[in-house]
């Protein structure tokens, strides 16, 4: 099977490595972007998700933003547009193919969740991407911390498994919109699934409590000591 990282999302290298998409993210996830979404004050009618996988996030955010007519989703892993697609609704849609071709008028929202650190070419990526709207909320894995840099192998799990090609911190992120021409207007952290689910084991357990009390005592230091944080980013384009 091709396991490049231009084909894995056709091919079903990442289906098979992947089945579920990380639908148990999805609820959190929709919250979290809600939560930006009225913390901004911002009336989208129409919201769009670019790498939407099997859909869940804009089916979860279409039962919290009540007042947005409709949802459009966008994949090119037909495995997951398919999935999708099963569970259309009248306000959410989705679409096989590459939003740049298939996303004919620009949008009020556009979401990238979990997706720069999969795009071979992502400076590429970003200015065709801010053409497509005026407001933007972006989710991005902070892979690179103390801990992935003394544990390479937790960096290389997420590039074997999950297709990561790309690691950042907090500042490549702001650094890289920046550069891309996008002001950064909202920021939110958000806790790793680890730190959701219940403990394995007594030793998980531990690490868990001193992951959380870092976090309460500087999140910053937290976020660059440990990893497995992402943030999620409401910015504007500039004009």
């Amino acid at each position: 099977m091709d396991t490049s990282s231009e084909n894995i999302y056709t091919n079903g290298t990442y289906q098979y490595k992947n089945p579920g998409w990380f639908r148990e993210d999805s609820a959190w996830k929709a919250k979290a972007i809600n939560e930006l979404i009225t913390r901004n004050r911002l009336r989208p009618a129409n919201i769009t998700e670019v790498g939407c996988g099997v859909g869940e996030i804009l089916l979860q955010l279409a039962e919290l933003v009540k007042e947005a007519d409709s949802f459009t989703g966008y994949d090119i892993a037909p495995f997951a547009i398919e999935a999708a697609r099963k569970k259309e609704t009248d306000r959410v849609h989705f679409y096989l193919g590459d939003f740049g071709e298939a996303m004919k008028t620009p949008t009020d929202l556009l979401l990238l969740i979990d997706v720069i650190e999969h795009i071979p070419d992502y400076y590429s990526f970003l200015q065709k991407l801010r053409s497509k709207s005026t407001h933007f909320i972006f989710h991005v894995p902070l892979d690179l911390s103390c801990r992935t840099l003394l544990k390479p192998q937790v960096i290389w799990q997420q590039r074997k498994d999950a297709g990561h090609l790309h690691y950042f911190s907090k500042e490549h992120v702001l650094w890289m919109l920046n550069d891309n021409g996008f002001t950064i207007v909202d920021v939110e952290y958000t806790f790793s699934e680890t730190d959701r689910n219940t403990p394995r084991s007594f030793k998980d357990y531990i690490k868990k409590q001193a992951r959380r009390f870092s976090f309460f005592i500087s999140k910053e230091l937290s976020i660059k000591l440990w990893g497995g944080y992402s943030i999620m980013i409401f910015c504007t384009r500039n004009e």
